[in-house]
């Protein structure tokens, strides 16, 4: 989901254009934007790092140095951990202000008091318990755990480095919002996870069923969204050389039971308000990739990581590099996020870790039976009447303008809502504060690890968003787990039904065990790899742990290069994670070339299909900025989608009952069925089958690139690069801000991926060789600056889109690349 554009618009359409002493809220006066002493022009003066520096940090215990180099990276070196967090939140604050304090009221739901126009999502991120989670996890976190002095520690520094920011040096989007920062808590970092929750663990594969059931029937509905992947190339191995593809045939679209129809369509209707904006972000499914190599197949003899997660792009990015030094007790290198302490992805001096999403089914849905229908107090469970938890919500405007008044309600489950008559909670083990500390432990633990033995039990109570975590380490060693919280539900049943709220037989009962989970450690073939594929054969094991996976093109072609070459070098591992070359237009452009030519074998073929057939068949199936095919198919795959998926279309009027287009697997399943009737197209009195609709979609998909970009196939217009560049939006879409037009190696579902109209691709590179001497390489779309005006703000875009990375300096940074040197001492609280 996207913050900017609903912000962002207001900004640029509605308010810079009044120059002058008259401000047009949201915006101040632009007055003080054009102060000499403070203004914008004065950022100059502070937009860059000083040579060298100083602040004060309470609580510090002994001063703390922070080198940057000259990538602008802090290397951190501190007497004691929380020492460590403390100059941690301090640099953090002084490069990433501003998103810290966004990404807090995303989920905090108090993003319309910066613009009006985010009123949507603040409704949804308090309806769906974003902000009541949150409390209830930092409320559950020992006072004198690690975590929370670690929270504590970080919260000290982004508040010392706030209160001696020089005005000069304040962010130009608070600016722009007549806002001043607000104070940093150590609870902020709880609704940074309920977002990442949101963003990586919120999927709803029962709503799609239930919205798919009212138009074709369950039976069909249940298909199309199948808890088993029917091409398998697992995070666990299961021993194969090959993906397998189990292809059983898709059933009829049918009719749903007319009887079931009103409760389905409630729930359905309710369901969606849950779920509206939040579930339909498909480009979760296009997550991540991450593999380990062992050391008996490189060239040297040494293990190798990588790891690149697939998210939002942004500028600033959602990543921060930084190293932490504690003498004798910390030496770790990698990536945070703004918003909280320690490194999430990245490695030390032994091993080495990175993370792709699970996609688990980690939410349930129940009816509840309550003791008013208009306004319930208390909920029925077992016989018994529970009392409701109620929340009188303030949704408050720029000036504190109240826009909205409302009332929450929440069961021992979670979030309560109506629609209608039917009143239905939610369970989302986001929101539980099992293993809450571990959110974060997990992390501080991984930083400390001497190896994959001690990975593997730090992170056993991780629990979310459930995360494959990959790892090597110094002995050559690798391993995988596809770690979080997942619920056992009752008689072992999955998650795509609605649940009877009145009785606790129908409540989670307890969590898998960790030995439970898909793993693997040293497997014989040496590698292991996953990329949001399923993770575990279902042939290997039964359990419901997710329906409706992404089909697994990106771990097919992973698989398949890591199958291919014994000798594994961090060049060859750089040079794989740009890879553009496509195992889906593998499988599927000889389906589409196959029915052209079948049409032309029985005289039916029409120029348009042979044009676009002879075009289709002369691409490389690799997305490269030059390649000017790659459009055709992607357009042709647009139009195949709307014309077999025609069966599950609704009216905009009745938008909040239409499910999202299934995956590729059931295309898959239906390509090997060429008479379903999934493929006769309802609006014309003809039956056609599966090689009349893929040529029908190859003709429009040809006829809407030639609206599009012309009609001569060799024209530029026609490349890659130019027809789908990738774009990286400021934090509140203002264009001046953002970069356009990227053009880079990438493409749906593969390696190098490509989603969202370019806006999800890579978030981070990183590449780690485990040898006596750890080295690494590491990249992200952005720069270590959130601040527009900064050298440091864009630098390594084109780096990236290149497919370059850049070895990190892990241990002193030489004289002639440091760029500032910070000094932080105690400060009075």
């Amino acid at each position: 989901m996207r913050i900017g554009p609903l912000i962002g618009f207001s900004l640029v359409t509605g308010g810079l254009l009044w120059i002058g002493a008259r401000g047009a809220a949201p915006l101040p006066a632009l007055g003080p934007l054009l102060d000499p002493a403070n203004g914008v022009l004065a950022m100059s003066r502070t937009t860059e790092l000083p040579r060298t520096w100083s602040g004060q940090v309470p609580g510090l215990s002994a001063p703390a140095t922070v080198t940057y180099d000259d990538r602008g990276v802090p290397h951190v070196k501190a007497a004691t951990i929380e020492d460590a967090y403390r100059a941690v939140g301090f640099v953090v604050a002084r490069d990433r202000l501003f998103q810290m304090e966004l990404q807090f009221r995303a989920s905090a739901g108090r993003l319309a008091e910066l613009s009006p126009r985010a009123l949507p999502l603040d409704t949804l991120a308090r309806t769906i318990g974003l902000p009541w989670g949150a409390e209830r996890r930092f409320a559950a976190l020992p006072k004198d755990s690690p975590a929370m002095r670690a929270l504590e520690a970080y919260a000290d520094g982004v508040n010392a480095y706030v209160a001696q920011m020089p005005k000069a040096a304040l962010p130009v989007e608070y600016r722009l919002l007549g806002r001043t920062p607000m104070r940093w808590e150590a609870k902020h970092a709880f609704y940074f996870l309920a977002r990442m929750n949101q963003t990586l663990s919120f999927a709803l594969p029962e709503l799609n069923v239930l919205k798919a059931q009212l138009l074709v029937g369950r039976e069909a509905a249940e298909a199309l969204y199948a808890p088993v992947a029917s091409i398998q190339e697992p995070i666990q191995p299961n021993g194969q050389k090959a993906p397998r593809f189990d292809l059983p045939p898709m059933p009829d679209p049918g009719a749903p039971d007319p009887g079931a129809m009103g409760e389905t369509k409630v729930v359905a209707m309710a369901l969606s308000a849950f779920g509206a904006m939040a579930e339909g972000d498909e480009t979760r499914r296009q997550a991540s990739n991450n593999w380990a190599i062992s050391a008996r197949r490189t060239r040297d003899g040494h293990a190798i990581l990588a790891g690149d997660p697939h998210l939002d792009l942004s500028l600033p990015s959602i990543w921060y590099e930084v190293q932490l030094t504690v003498p004798g007790r910390l030496d770790t290198y990698g990536f945070t996020f703004a918003g909280t302490p320690g490194v999430v992805l990245g490695f030390n001096r032994d091993v080495a870790w990175s993370a792709t999403n699970t996609g688990a089914d980690v939410v349930d849905f129940y009816r509840e039976t309550v003791d008013d229908a208009k306004h319930p107090t208390k909920y029925q469970v077992d016989g018994q009447w529970r009392p409701i938890e109620t929340h009188a919500e303030t949704y408050r405007g720029p000036r504190d303008v109240v826009l909205l008044e409302d009332t929450l309600r929440f069961t021992h489950r979670g979030p309560l809502r109506k629609l209608g008559a039917q009143w239905v909670s939610m369970r989302w083990t986001a929101l539980d504060t099992t293993h809450a500390a571990a959110s974060l432990s997990s992390f501080q633990a991984a930083d400390t690890a001497k190896s994959v033995a001690m990975l593997m039990e730090t992170t056993a109570d991780y629990p979310g968003p459930a995360q494959n975590f990959v790892m090597a380490d110094r002995e050559g060693n690798i391993g995988i787990r596809s770690t979080g919280l997942y619920p056992i539900r009752p008689a072992e049943g999955s998650g795509l039904v609605v649940r009877d709220g009145s009785t606790s037989a129908s409540d989670w009962t307890g969590y898998w065990a960790p030995k439970d989970y898909p793993q693997s450690v040293n497997p014989p073939q040496g590698y292991l790899a996953s990329a949001n594929q399923q993770p575990i054969d279902p042939k290997g094991g039964s359990r419901y742990l997710g329906a409706d996976w992404p089909p697994p093109w990106r771990a097919i072609r992973i698989n398949q290069r890591l199958r291919a070459d014994s000798a594994w070098t961090p060049a060859a591992v750089a040079r794989m994670q740009v890879d553009s070359a496509s195992a889906r237009a593998d499988f599927l452009v000889p389906y589409f070339l196959d029915a052209a030519a079948r049409l032309r074998a029985a005289g039916r073929e029409t120029p348009q299909i042979a044009r676009a057939a002879k075009l289709l068949a002369e691409w490389r199936r690799a997305y490269v900025p030059s390649d000017k095919r790659a459009i055709l198919f992607e357009f042709s795959m647009e139009r195949l989608n709307q014309l077999l998926w025609d069966e599950l279309e609704r009216p905009d009027s009745q938008a909040a009952l239409r499910p999202r287009r299934p995956t590729g697997l059931a295309l898959a399943r239906l390509l090997q069925q060429p008479n379903s009737k999934w493929w006769d197209d309802r609006h014309t009195p003809a039956l056609e089958t599966r090689d009349d609709i893929l040529a029908r979609a190859l003709a429009l998909g040809l006829e809407d690139v030639q609206k599009a970009f012309g009609k001569d196939s060799s024209s530029d217009d026609w490349r890659w690069g130019h027809a789908s560049p990738i774009r990286l939006n400021h934090l509140l879409a203002i264009p001046a801000f953002s970069v356009d037009s990227v053009q880079a190696r990438s493409g749906p579902e593969t390696i190098a991926p490509r989603s969202a109209g370019g806006t999800h691709s890579a978030s981070e590179r990183l590449i780690v060789e485990l040898g006596p001497t750890v080295r690494a390489w590491t990249t992200y779309p952005g720069g270590q600056s959130g601040n527009p005006f900064s050298v440091l703000y864009r630098d390594r875009i084109w780096k990236w889109a290149n497919g370059a990375v850049d070895s990190v300096i892990f241990g002193d940074v030489p004289a002639a690349r440091v760029r500032s040197t910070l000094t932080l001492t105690a400060g009075a609280k």
